[in-house]
């Protein structure tokens, strides 16, 4: 770039106002503040803290976020932890306790016989009247107004079927009917004429499933060690009894929903406050270095902003050129964009977890993925300052590089992937469990890329009809052979070619773009002590325009 083009600009409230009509010369030593100006925003915290003395805090903050908001999620976590394991050990003992027989290793739990069916539906609801003197935990009976919730048995029903295989003739209704009976905790029921009492028939040419609904209680009282309050449990149960096949087969599911809420009324013997109240201050301080984060990446990111439409305006009316998109984004510092997310989940996370540990919410998923994003992201920006040492930033640089190719690459490679997934779910889900839905299919399909899934997948279809064997064989050769072997290779060769260009371009030099060719014109040094007066006279410059500013008032 020329500094000799007819510009006239006055360097006032820290802004390069330019106007070319009134001189026909540029005064070279704007144009060299100018130049000094955009080689400090570039700077490391180092450099600037070399030449004007101003402490990296943005750093130093960030570097003790990662430490207070690890420690936040590590301490959440072990909350969260003992209620999903809560969860799932009652879930487990639900299953021991209502459905006869049992066993955990048992995958394929189904009934075959209308004898097996009454006996499995009668023993869950047995097992639930007498309930609690049989289990081990804490569990009681829902009560609303003094009166105990019922459970309910319900059969979903074609409204009519009279189906004959023997003279291959069928008349059926294909509308679905629900039949409910209510039976309540308190009810006395002889164990030898509970089916009588209760009037239950099923008829099997027309039943579709039949379903069983309880709700039952429970409170987590494991967390009292940890000096946290217990939450209140309602596990909403559903067994299931599945005849919509009609094949023979009547598989058996249980379900649980459940929905976790605060006591209503608790007392902890030898209880304080103080360890509730020191997690919530803790809370409180990662609120405000992430809300303290938040302002600085914020005002970094619109001083930026600002000196992205100065030097745009500056090109603009002293070369007569427009700057490259490209460019322009060099002033927009993606880390910043990355801390501010990572500020803005921590804040809600950290919000959210405090109203957790008061009681007042329980909405622990949401929170673990608000603090687990938070947290990973924090990590990940940290990686920013090691932007400034070439040697050890080289894989963000890669990627960066990478990513345009990487990106249109995998558009045909998705395509691809996604044909081989309907073409097996169609083909193969009737055949093989991994293939049922698209899903299953796109899992399958990815484990067997990495090497999964291969000698299973060929195991369970060897003993198919011919057809469906031979086309098992192509279709699975087929995909493993392409990505495995060919996108799966050219995907590597695109991250390492482009690997070996950055490493040119560390040891050879970069070609370096207009803005970089422009900054590389100013030759003062962080130790110069010119940034420290161009700091002074622009401070000196803005007191000087508000002196004015109040005098013309």
């Amino acid at each position: 770039m020329s500094d000799r083009e007819p510009f006239l600009c006055s360097a006032s409230n820290n802004h390069l106002a330019c106007n070319g009509t009134a001189k026909s010369h540029a005064d070279p030593q704007i144009v060299e503040n100018f130049r000094r100006k955009l080689k400090y925003f570039f700077m490391s915290p180092c450099q600037k803290y070399r030449a004007r003395g101003r402490k990296p805090w943005k750093m130093m903050l960030q570097i003790l976020k990662i430490a207070i908001i690890t420690i936040q999620l590590v301490s959440f976590g072990l909350s969260n932890e003992m209620m999903v394991t809560f969860k799932e050990g009652n879930l487990i003992a639900f299953k021991h306790l209502f459905l006869k027989g049992y066993k955990e290793s048992n995958k394929d739990y189904a009934l075959y016989t209308r004898p097996e069916v009454h006996d499995h539906i009668l023993y869950a609801i047995r097992r639930y009247l007498h309930l609690q003197n049989l289990t081990v935990d804490n569990h009681a009976f829902e009560k609303i107004d003094d009166m105990f919730t019922p459970l309910s048995l319900c059969q979903e029903l074609y409204r009519h079927a009279n189906i004959s295989p023997t003279t291959e003739t069928f008349d059926i209704d294909p509308h679905v009917e629900t039949e409910c009976i209510s039976i309540y905790p308190i009810s006395t029921f002889k164990n030898d004429d509970l089916e009588n009492d209760m009037n239950l028939t099923l008829d099997f040419q027309r039943l579709l499933a039949v379903k069983i609904y309880f709700k039952i209680k429970a409170i987590n009282v494991q967390t009292v060690r940890h000096q946290e309050l217990p939450d209140c449990y309602d596990f909403n149960i559903n067994i299931m009894f599945d005849n919509s096949a009609h094949s023979g087969k009547i598989k058996i599911s249980l379900s649980s929903d459940v929905q976790i809420k605060g006591c209503k009324d608790w007392n902890v013997s030898d209880s304080t406050d103080s360890h509730f109240r020191l997690i919530v201050l803790f809370d409180c301080v990662v609120i405000c270095s992430c809300l303290l984060s938040l302002v600085l990446c914020t005002r970094s990111v619109y001083s930026g902003l600002l000196l992205q439409l100065e030097y745009t305006k500056f090109v603009s009316i002293h070369h007569n050129k427009t700057v490259s998109w490209s460019e322009r984004m060099e002033f927009i510092n993606g880390w910043y964009i990355l801390i501010i997310i990572s500020d803005t989940l921590s804040i809600a996370g950290s919000v959210l977890k405090i109203c957790i540990q008061s009681k007042e919410l329980t909405n622990y998923d949401v929170c673990s993925i608000l603090l687990g994003t938070a947290t990973m992201l924090v990590w990940i920006g940290v990686m920013r300052y090691l932007s400034f040492f070439q040697k050890y930033y080289i894989l963000i640089l890669t990627l960066q590089a990478a990513l345009p190719n990487a990106i249109r690459f995998s558009i045909c490679a998705v395509m691809i992937y996604l044909s081989y997934c309907f073409c097996g779910w169609i083909v193969l889900g009737p055949h093989h469990e991994n293939f049922r839905t698209f899903n299953l299919v796109a899992d399958c399909l990815f484990s067997m890329i990495n090497g999964d899934e291969v000698y299973s997948s060929f195991k369970k279809l060897r003993d198919k009809t011919y057809v469906v064997w031979l086309f098992s064989r192509v279709y699975i050769y087929s995909f493993i052979s392409l990505f495995t072997y060919m996108v799966l290779s050219l995907f590597i060769a695109i991250i390492t070619d482009t690997y070996e260009t950055i490493k040119h371009y560390q040891t050879r030099g970069e070609p370096a773009s207009e803005l970089q060719a422009f900054l590389a014109e100013c030759r003062d040094t962080p130790d110069s002590g010119k940034y420290m007066m161009d700091e002074e006279s622009s401070s000196s410059s803005s007191s000087s325009s508000s002196c004015c500013c109040l005098c013309c008032s």
